[in-house]
């Protein structure tokens, strides 16, 4: 069964139940897989519906509403629709039922309590007055529910039929998304297996997978190889796997930051000097070239070099050689070269910043890292991994984090990526002290504050469509918005959105264009 407290959290649902509390006075209620009317009794709700209201606030008038909501299921299920309008059991008082469907089976409803047509006269209302007495209502307290009853016109209706239907889709699209996590934590001792790992790197996203075959074709060779990826992707880490998975794994594995020097101290350290080349060379020093003769020198940053050194570079590429600071003789060396970067060369190349035949030299074999946020997947590996590396490293018993711990760290995008969420599992590690359990309070402010959640964020700061403006104008915003959702969710993946929205994939791309969400135009813009 979903969680209603978490159901309320999600933006979009917000959003539903704010339009059609405004626009319709009503107010939206999510049942179980049997329709049992939930309590709304909780401080802070807030009621759009005075009949609602009032019928909730008595033991009969919750038996009334409960007897309703049975008739509307067997409406539901005699019509075969996804949505129906149903009389409630107050004369010319209706009510909107339209099923949550998962994995073939229901798993609950949502019922919109109560309106009547335009057309409710002063005649129709006493027989309301009096069916609300026998419930055990006052006649002024029934006068007053009847006057502040909503009165919706055939379109009106059919617009809010629309709109409950949008709101039963969102519920069942965040269930998928529940069993799907429930099922990765669950799974998460068992997964952290060899096939999930290459040297000391952990994945089993399908980008992942991909990486790993790649390294294991390209483990023999000798080729050069350029690592492309945002900071924190764990560039060093796969130059190492290279490196400690190639022939040359008994030999030397060097690593310089080719940004940490200015040019002419990355020149000495790259390839060494002499005795007397320079103020302070007061004997001859090896560059790491040459001490990684016969090894592997991983150059990170190499984005980063200027032009002149751009040169040198390419000449040991090309020959194997090199001249040391203040040297008349060059040298000759065997190394493997593997660079990375996060700069986008080609257009570096484009602005006369990097050149293109040292570009050509370093990119033989091009491995490219995914951000942590495109490969969630892998975030509970990693977490467990760390944990149990940071709690060993503290000689402590090893610590479990909570469900929703696990939940609030996979939500959140990591700018910082694998770098990032090292440092946020070491410092849960200490902020946890004696507990054993790892709890959502521990969890950085910053990632808690851009998750987000029903604390975090009011409904009114929520961005979505404007509530006050035409009907069709509102609704488009509010259909742009769920489809730059879903295209998030879904990674940009078309078929799937159109399968979870139930219309046409052409319909949808069409609907993306209408809206400019595609991100590719994006980036061309």
């Amino acid at each position: 069964m979903f969680s209603m407290s978490r159901i309320k959290d999600l933006h979009v649902i917000q959003k539903l139940e704010e339009i059609i509390g405004r626009w319709f006075q009503l107010d939206l209620v999510l049942t179980d897989e049997f329709g049992k009317l939930p309590s709304h009794e909780t401080a802070g709700f807030k009621y759009y519906s005075y009949f609602f209201k009032m019928l909730m606030s008595s033991q009969q008038g919750r038996q009334v509403l409960q007897e309703d909501i049975e008739k509307g299921i067997f409406a539901l299920r005699e019509s075969g629709l996804k949505s129906v309008d149903f009389h409630t059991s107050f004369p010319f008082v209706k009510s909107i039922i339209s099923v949550v469907s998962f994995d073939g089976g229901i798993i609950g409803y949502v019922v919109g309590f109560c309106y009547t047509n335009g057309l409710f006269t002063n005649e129709d209302s006493q027989k309301v007055v009096q069916k609300l007495m026998q419930v055990g209502f006052l006649v002024e307290e029934a006068d007053l529910c009847v006057k502040k009853l909503s009165k919706l016109e055939i379109i009106q209706g059919e617009y809010l039929k629309e709109l409950i239907i949008l709101y039963a889709e969102e519920v069942t699209t965040y269930q998928e998304e529940i069993v799907k996590r429930e099922q990765m934590i669950n799974d998460l001792h068992s997964e952290v297996a060899n096939k999930y790992r290459y040297h000391q790197m952990i994945g089993k996203s399908q980008r992942m997978q991909e990486i790993y075959k790649l390294l294991e074709k390209i483990a023999t060779t000798e080729s050069t190889i350029l690592i492309q990826g945002e900071n924190g992707t764990g560039k060093e880490l796969v130059a190492k796997a290279i490196h400690y998975n190639s022939p040359r794994k008994d030999k030397i594995f060097l690593a310089q930051n080719c940004s940490a020097f200015n040019d002419n101290l990355l020149d000495s350290e790259l390839f060494g000097h002499v005795k007397g080349s320079f103020t302070g060379a007061i004997k001859d020093k090896k560059g790491l070239f040459e001490t990684a003769d016969g090894g592997t020198l991983f150059l990170d940053e190499i984005g980063d070099t200027t032009l002149s050194m751009q040169v040198k570079l390419l000449r040991i590429l090309q020959e194997g050689t090199f001249l040391p600071v203040g040297a008349t003789t060059p040298k000759k060396v065997n190394v493997r070269i593997i660079a990375a970067t996060n700069k986008p060369l080609k257009e570096m190349i484009a602005k006369g910043e990097f050149r293109e035949d040292l570009y050509y030299r370093i990119n033989v074999i091009n491995v490219t890292l995914p951000a942590l946020r495109d490969r969630r997947e892998d975030i509970p590996l990693l977490m467990e991994e760390y944990l149990e590396r940071k709690c060993k490293e503290k000689n402590i018993e090893l610590k479990t984090y909570s469900k929703k711990t696990l939940e609030k760290m996979m939500d959140y995008t990591w700018p910082g990526n694998i770098r990032e969420l090292t440092n946020e599992v070491e410092r849960l590690v200490v902020l946890a002290g004696d507990e054993k359990l790892i709890t959502p309070d521990m969890i950085s402010p910053k990632i808690i504050d851009k998750v987000g959640g029903i604390n975090a964020t009011s409904v009114s700061s929520i961005p979505g469509v404007n509530i006050n403006g035409k009907m069709k104008e509102a609704l488009e915003e509010l259909e742009a918005l769920m489809i730059k959702e879903g295209l998030k969710r879904c990674n940009f993946n078309k078929s799937r959105l159109s399968k979870e929205l139930d219309i046409s994939r052409a319909s949808l791309i069409m609907k993306v264009d209408k809206y400019g969400l595609d991100k590719r135009i994006k980036k061309v813009s």
